[in-house]
């Protein structure tokens, strides 16, 4: 079969921007790239994470986590109930061992005494925008009260009850809130070193 030199000098009648395949190919393609690039951006810096609320810092280039504070907890043996309202009242009971009651010393040699103040640290697991950070109280005996409102969806918080005083040390616990109570007790992981 053979072919004719015609055929080879057909031509469009058309130039080649005017075709749609190079309008959607050449330069729609790229131009939908770049706007979608563009949103993701944008995107990204709006749902951006949050900073890590903890006792973090650098060395170097190395992160290293404290966790002093919280071996001070243990090493004191301290506990604390916490107490919600729908009103938005929070009471916090620090509970020293019954050991340091009676002989009216910390297990560090300390004498027994309640801070005036402990910083009360609510961090939502997502949003920053529902974290809150109050000071408790100390209204007598082993009470701290404090006023916060927690949004009443409910969702998982991190809750850190610290106290920055001489003995500079703090309870953690995580809990789905609102709720009536939760415990705070000295992290177990020190269990396995002592």
């Amino acid at each position: 079969m053979s072919t004719s030199s015609s055929d080879f000098k057909h031509q469009d009648s058309q130039p080649w921007y005017k075709n749609y395949m190079v309008i959607i190919f050449v330069i729609g393609l790229p131009a939908f790239v770049v706007v979608a690039c563009i949103f993701f951006v944008y995107y990204s810096y709006q749902i951006r994470d949050s900073v890590v609320r903890d006792d973090w810092y650098m060395d170097g280039k190395t992160l290293y986590h404290d966790v002093s504070r919280d071996k001070l907890t243990y090493d004191l043996d301290l506990h604390g109930q916490m107490q919600f309202s729908e009103t938005g009242d929070i009471t916090f009971y620090l509970n020293y061992p019954e050991q340091s009651l009676q002989s009216g010393k910390l297990l560090n040699g300390e004498p027994v005494s309640y801070p005036e103040k402990l910083e009360l640290s609510i961090s939502h697991a997502t949003d920053v925008k529902k974290d809150r950070d109050v000071i408790l109280e100390y209204q007598g005996a082993n009470k701290y009260t404090a006023q916060a409102d927690i949004d009443p969806l409910k969702a998982k918080y991190y809750l850190q009850v610290s106290n920055d005083g001489k003995d500079d040390w703090r309870m953690q616990d995580v809990a789905k809130l609102p709720r009536a109570e939760v415990s705070f007790d000295p992290l177990p992981v020190f269990e396995k070193n002592s």
